[in-house]
C-alpha cells in the first residue's frame, strides 16, 4: 500500500498550488513519493480531506468538454444538462470507488476452533469497467478458503471483491489483485478464486459477441500444491448458484 506523504513534501507542495488543478497536486503528490497511480491502483493514501469534492468538480468541467466535442448540445437538451456532474459523481464515488476510498474495515478473529476443512463462497457479483474503453465487466465470483491461524467474517469477501473490482482493470490482474488483499488479511493456508464476467468491450463493440464470458482462477497455497484439493473447490463451485456454466 502507498505511503502518506510526509509534513515536508506537504508544505512544499502547499506553496505551489496556485493556480493548479487538484489533479495535478495529487498526481505530484503520488510522484514526490515514488507511488504509481495506474487505473487500478488505489491512490486514497494521497488525497488529503476535501480533495475529492474538488475533484469531483474538476472531472465534472472535463467531462462537459467531453460532451461539447461529441457535438453534444449541453445548454439546450435537457436530457444532458446535468450528465457531466452524475458521471462524475459515478466515477468517483461508485463504479471507480475503489480508486480514491480506503480499503474497507475487516477485523480478523483467531482460529479458535482450529478449523482445517475449506470453504467457498458465492456467487458474489463484481462490477468493474474495462481500462482500455471504460466500459463495464460485470459477473461473479467464487472463494475458496483453506483457513490459517486467522479467519474473517463471509461478509467481509464481499466487501473486498467490490473494492478492489470498483476500478479500471482487465480481469486477469483483477483476480491477482483479490487474491493478494485476502491473503493479507485472514493469511489462509490456501486460497482459490474463479471468476466469470461479461465484457461489454466485446458485447457492446468490436466484435460484439453478446453470449462471450471471461473465466479466469488463480490458486495459491495448498490449492496449488495439492491437486485433489484444488479439484474440491471446483467441484463445490460447481454445486452453487449460477456456476454450472462456469467451466
Amino acid at each position: 500500500m502507498s505511503t502518506i506523504p510526509s509534513d515536508n513534501i506537504e508544505k512544499k507542495l502547499d506553496a505551489n498550488i496556485t493556480n493548479k488543478l487538484i489533479s495535478e497536486v495529487i498526481r505530484e503528490r503520488i510522484q514526490h513519493q515514488n507511488g504509481r497511480f495506474h487505473a487500478n491502483d488505489n491512490i486514497s493514501d494521497y488525497i488529503n480531506p476535501g480533495e475529492l469534492d474538488t475533484l469531483q468538480k474538476e472531472v465534472a468541467s472535463r467531462v462537459r468538454e467531453l460532451l461539447k466535442s461529441l457535438v453534444i448540445d449541453i445548454e439546450n437538451d435537457h436530457n444532458s444538462q446535468e450528465t457531466a456532474e452524475r458521471v462524475a459523481k459515478m466515477y468517483l464515488h461508485e463504479v471507480f470507488k475503489g480508486r480514491y476510498y480506503k480499503q474497507p474495515n475487516v477485523t480478523d478473529f483467531p482460529n479458535a476452533g482450529k478449523l482445517d476443512e475449506i470453504y467457498t463462497l458465492g456467487p458474489i457479483s463484481v462490477r468493474s469497467a474495462c481500462s482500455h474503453h471504460m466500459v463495464p465487466i460485470i459477473g461473479d465470483c467464487w472463494i475458496g478458503i483453506k483457513p490459517g491461524d486467522k479467519v474473517i467474517g463471509i461478509s467481509k469477501f464481499a466487501r473486498v471483491a467490490d473494492w478492489v473490482f470498483s476500478r479500471p482493470h482487465i480481469q486477469e490482474e483483477a483476480v491477482m489483485i483479490l487474491a493478494d488483499e485476502i491473503e493479507s488479511r485472514c493469511e489462509p493456508k490456501g486460497l482459490a478464486i474463479l471468476v466469470k464476467a461479461k465484457h461489454y468491450c466485446m458485447c457492446w463493440r468490436g466484435v460484439k459477441e453478446p453470449n462471450t464470458s471471461m473465466i479466469n482462477s488463480i490458486v495459491r497455497g495448498d490449492f496449488r500444491h495439492d491437486a485433489s484439493l484444488k479439484q474440491e473447490f471446483f467441484e463445490l463451485v460447481k454445486q452453487q448458484p449460477n456456476a454450472m456454466s462456469c467451466y
